[in-house]
């Protein structure tokens, strides 16, 4: 099953960014900006972000 990477912003903790599983931050997001935050499967996800980042790679996701 695949599985995503799950960023939260420094500055805003409630903006998530998912990813797939080892493939790291896009080239958009400042890493200094981005915390690791752990790693789901997709059946603990949303359909909109496993979409999202089949789709474009990334998906964003409000963690509150």
């Amino acid at each position: 099953m695949p599985e995503y990477d799950l960023y939260i912003n420094v500055k805003k903790p409630a903006i998530g960014l998912y990813v797939s599983k080892g493939s790291g931050l896009p080239d958009f997001a400042d890493p200094k900006e981005w915390v690791f935050d752990g790693t789901s499967s997709q059946d603990l996800l949303p359909s909109s972000v496993v979409e999202g980042v089949a789709a474009n790679g990334h998906a964003f996701r409000d963690v509150d």
